[in-house]
């Protein structure tokens, strides 16, 4: 099963679980999961070719969907499930192939359709790094620096890196070889029948207008909020907005 980091303990309210993007892990929504854990048990995952969780040659989204069914029926059969770009495709896909383990769906900045956004350089960037030169993170992020000059993703992508074993916790060879099928839709069909969020950062290009149609059609309870002023890595940019956003749709009472 996928590696979790659970955040406090049961409560009357659904658990949710949090399923993160490309290239990230459980630890990235640390601050999150904790926060909204006051309310209710989180459970956080690693998907697999990503941090402690298993290697696998295949990185397709009914496969992910899969490792996350696995999850949540460790707890209990259900759950509300909340999942950011790669992982908010997984969670669509869960959704629509098992509905009756998810709950609420909250779906951060991705919509479901193939997209062109290739995000094979930032493999190549993390590839070019001389382990051998790396005592301390800031020695890789000081090599990454050449080739991503964006400094919220150097630290994010060496949030991956364990610098005591010198190597990186994800599978870089599987991901690049998979990417088309993470930036692509499986066309999965089918309906999901609870509320979902569809939760977008204002500046974003991933979620359009001409999106909704298609959302609709798989997700007829779909609602739609941007975030102001931020872009697709929304819940780290502005991660109280973010929080406060999923934490109203989650206790918003729907009548059901």
């Amino acid at each position: 099963m996928l590696n979790t980091v659970v955040h406090g303990t049961p409560t009357d309210k659904p658990p949710l679980l949090i399923v993160h993007g490309l290239y990230g892990s459980a630890r990235n929504w640390g601050v999150i999961a904790k926060r909204l854990s006051d309310e209710r048990q989180v459970v956080a995952v690693d998907q697999r070719n990503h941090g402690n969780s298993f290697r696998a040659d295949q990185h397709g989204y009914h496969d992910m969907a899969g490792d996350l069914a696995e999850v949540i029926d460790a707890h209990g059969g259900q759950m509300d499930v909340m999942g950011h770009s790669m992982g908010g495709k997984a969670a669509m896909v869960l959704a629509l192939t098992h509905p009756e383990k998810v709950g609420r769906l909250v779906v951060a900045d991705i919509a479901p359709v193939a997209y062109s956004h290739d995000q094979t350089q930032y493999i190549n960037a993390m590839k070019s790094i001389d382990l051998d030169k790396v005592a301390r993170r800031s020695d890789a992020v000081e090599q990454l620096a050449k080739l991503v000059p964006e400094k919220t993703l150097q630290s994010f992508f060496t949030q991956s890196l364990d610098v005591a074993n010198k190597r990186w916790l994800l599978n870089l060879d599987v991901l690049g070889s998979e990417m088309p099928n993470i930036i692509g839709w499986p066309g999965t069909t089918g309906e999901f029948p609870r509320p979902t969020l569809f939760l977008t950062g204002s500046e974003s290009d991933y979620v359009l207008p001409e999106h909704r149609a298609h959302i609709r059609e798989l997700f007829p309870r779909a609602r739609f909020a941007k975030i102001p002023g931020t872009g697709h890595w929304l819940h780290a940019e502005k991660p109280r907005e973010f929080e406060a956003s999923v934490r109203t749709f989650l206790n918003y009472d729907f009548g059901d």
